[in-house]
């Protein structure tokens, strides 16, 4: 069986990849042109699911298995900013970086050095017999200093429940321990076995 992700994302691809050691995984953009997709919902899961949808429907090949992510950080000081705006926080075009400092700069406004946040992945699964989505979660704190080059997006500023190290310095084994999309590739999983 072959999964095909619905991310562009490389760290994300890596992260899955890595994960699904024994099922075949490749970036829908191995296969077909990037394209835009229009993220519209209004939860991880609606997002999560137009995009397996998306490239479901562009790859036109019914024996495709397409799974897709979407996650975010959530600050409940800031009303759970960014939420499910997280990948776009600095505006369209952000980078990781750019996202990563507007969040900083916001929470600095707050007069705090270091608040509670968690955050949350939806993993949704697209064939041509169903539709399902799964969901972890991890809980924790963000601090207003960068700390570590492991990871991606705003791992460098959170530091989980029960560590004193950021996901910027944990290393992969604890990430895939703890990490709130792990917890939702584990439910995928076990999903994706009856596909077999």
């Amino acid at each position: 069986m072959r999964i095909v992700l619905a991310t562009s994302n490389r760290g994300k691809v890596r992260e899955i990849i890595s994960f699904f050691g024994d099922i075949d995984v490749v970036a829908y953009t191995d296969i077909i042109e990037p394209f835009e997709i229009e993220e519209d919902g209004k939860t991880y899961a609606q997002n999560a699911l137009i995009k397996a949808r998306a490239v479901f429907k562009a790859l036109n090949d019914e024996n495709t298995v397409v799974l897709s992510d979407d996650s975010g950080i959530s600050v409940p000081l800031l009303g759970n900013e960014p939420g499910i705006h997280s990948a776009r926080y600095a505006g369209a075009d952000a980078s990781d970086k750019d996202n990563l400092k507007k969040l900083i700069e916001t929470i600095k406004k707050q007069d705090v050095t270091k608040t509670p946040a968690f955050y949350t992945a939806a993993i949704a699964i697209v064939s041509k017999d169903a539709e399902q989505v799964v969901h972890g979660w991890m809980h924790g704190e963000v601090i207003l200093e960068e700390r570590g080059t492991n990871g991606f997006g705003y791992d460098p500023i959170f530091i989980p429940k029960g560590y004193d190290k950021t996901l910027g310095e944990l290393g992969d084994d604890v990430k895939k321990a703890i990490s709130h999309r792990f917890q939702a590739l584990e439910l995928a999983h076990i999903l994706l076995k009856a596909y077999r």
